[in-house]
């Protein structure tokens, strides 16, 4: 199946696509470890259901070298040992973050509380925002038809620099 629409083929969607690029560079200039970050981004791909991220998410772990462990348990995150505390923080927010429609409380008191635990404000601020525009990403992927397979490590940053 072919993606139904380039929104990179019109004036205002590349701008907008610009803009969109550049917040995803300034969460990858943040300081998170961009293991975290293709982590979160992929857990929350694999439940919107992202091909295309699924693909380059996955593909961005393994080419930096995180063990296919790591890379093949993320959708089972909560029956693993593999991820530290952090990372389950982290992964817990981007569940809950993605699913707001899946339960009344949103993200859970406890989660939050996990997340002060292991990050600081920059950070969080980062991981907040990083849920959101995965989540974005992931509607735009789905409702263009963008599939998985085709995806190259490090296009995205060849592509926004």
């Amino acid at each position: 199946m072919e993606p139904r629409f380039d929104l990179n083929a019109t004036e205002l969607g590349a701008k907008i696509g610009k803009r969109f690029a550049n917040t995803s560079l300034a969460i990858i200039g943040s300081g998170l470890p961009k293991s975290l970050i293709d982590l979160v981004e992929l857990r929350a791909s694999q439940i919107n259901g992202c091909g295309f991220c699924v693909d380059a998410h996955a593909k961005e772990l393994a080419a930096a070298g995180e063990p296919a462990v790591r890379v093949n348990l993320v959708a089972a995150w909560r029956e693993s040992t593999v991820f530290t505390e952090a990372e389950q923080a982290a992964l817990a927010l981007a569940e809950e973050g993605t699913r707001l429609a899946d339960a009344a409380h949103g993200v859970s008191d406890e989660t939050w509380a996990l997340v002060r635990k292991h990050f600081d404000d920059e950070q969080i601020a980062t991981l907040v925002y990083l849920v959101a525009m995965i989540n974005a990403a992931n509607r735009l992927g789905v409702i263009t038809r963008n599939k998985g397979g085709s995806y190259q490590a490090g296009a995205f940053e060849t592509v926004a620099n």
